[in-house]
């Protein structure tokens, strides 16, 4: 009984039925549960299955019915003898007349078959079931405030930038060099602000659309390397049901927010990435998602269109292989260093925030 009265409640909550109360108390128990969250999911998925075989039939029914009719017309005939009434004079015509009809139908269900193949089909990252989590970005300030003191844009940063997308990318080594999504890069130039709303330029090192991750450098006089980082890259496993937290710009200031793993593996079954139960918005994209202990364990990157806090992030593992790769080809880059030892440990979550978010920028890219 208590497992039908739970489906029914996730039933009510995906056909938007539920008072505004029961809806808070129900998006809770997603948060902390995750064999909640993953029922949700799943339900989601056999609903949207169920309505498209519902739709197969309706499609079949109404071919049938058309049939009928031109069974019943004399346009076309099942079996038995012709009509031979004027066959002679009446062939031509009558035979154009049912060509064009079949071709009619023949389009029909053709057309039918393809969007039933499109939709059964399993769709790549991307494209229908995914969101990037990148964003539009209108235009930069003539000048920024950086601490209540004015500084000018700087001068590798064009005046009027045809801005493409944007997103979020935090520093991984001392120098400035920073990871992102590569989705965010659709573009050439780059300008990333920090929390202070500091503009600097900064070029596009490496980029693997695989894998969908990205190196930038900071490459503006006005950056200065800072001494150290405070959180780990973790490059091994994590637990499910492990708290994490994110800090993006799916705004123009920094924004948080918390959740917990949900899956161990993203998209398809993906090991590359996992997935999130957490509120995320484009934007979002590049963001870096920690643990309790200020490690991070992922870069956000997309999120289901129509599950609500369902999202996916690249392992942080992946950084690790990115820099590998690029060393590989060009051995100026050796001296790049990931972060390994967390200085938040043991720090509240308030005062991990305070620590990290001098660190995530926000990516504007123009072309």
């Amino acid at each position: 009984m208590e497992d039908l009265h739970l489906l029914d409640t996730v039933e009510r909550y995906l056909n938007g039925t539920m008072l505004p109360e029961e809806k808070e108390t129900f998006l809770q128990l997603r948060r902390t549960t995750p064999e909640i969250d993953q029922l949700v999911v799943e339900h989601r998925l056999f609903l949207q299955q169920m309505d498209l075989y519902a739709g197969q039939k309706e499609l079949m029914h109404s071919l049938h019915e058309v049939h009928n009719d031109l069974v019943e017309k004399g346009d076309i005939y099942e079996g038995g003898e012709l009509n031979t009434k004027g066959r002679v004079l009446q062939f031509w015509n009558k035979y154009k007349r049912v060509t064009g009809i079949a071709a009619s139908i023949a389009g029909i269900t053709a057309l039918g078959i393809s969007i039933l193949v499109t939709q059964l089909t399993p769709t790549a990252p991307f494209k229908s079931d995914l969101q990037e989590l990148s964003r539009q970005v209108k235009e930069l300030d003539t000048k920024t405030k950086v601490l209540s003191a004015e500084i000018k844009r700087s001068p590798k940063i064009p005046e009027k930038p045809n801005f493409t997308s944007g997103g979020t990318g935090f520093l991984i080594d001392r120098k400035g060099y920073l990871i992102t999504n590569a989705h965010v890069l659709k573009g050439k130039g780059v300008v990333v602000s920090n929390n202070s709303g500091q503009e600097l330029s900064a070029t596009i090192v490496y980029k693997d659309d695989t894998t969908d991750l990205a190196l930038l450098k900071i490459d503006d006089e006005n950056f200065k390397p800072v001494a150290t980082l405070p959180y780990a890259v973790k490059k091994g496993n994590f637990n499910l049901g492990a708290e994490v937290y994110t800090l993006g710009y799916p705004r123009d200031i920094i924004v948080y927010n918390s959740g917990y793993i949900s899956a161990t593996a993203g998209h398809d079954g993906d090991t590359a990435s996992m997935q999130i139960s957490l509120p995320a918005n484009p934007g979002n994209s590049g963001g870096p998602v920690l643990n309790k202990n200020g490690e991070i364990v992922g870069i956000l990157s997309t999120r289901e269109k129509q599950a609500e806090g369902v999202v996916f992030a690249v392992k942080a593992k992946g950084i690790y292989q990115l820099l590998e790769d690029l060393k590989k080809n060009d051995t100026t880059y050796q001296n790049v260093k990931l972060p390994t030892i967390s200085e938040l440990r043991n720090m509240d979550r308030e005062q991990q925030i305070k620590q990290v978010q001098d660190f995530v920028y926000q990516i504007k890219v123009y072309n």
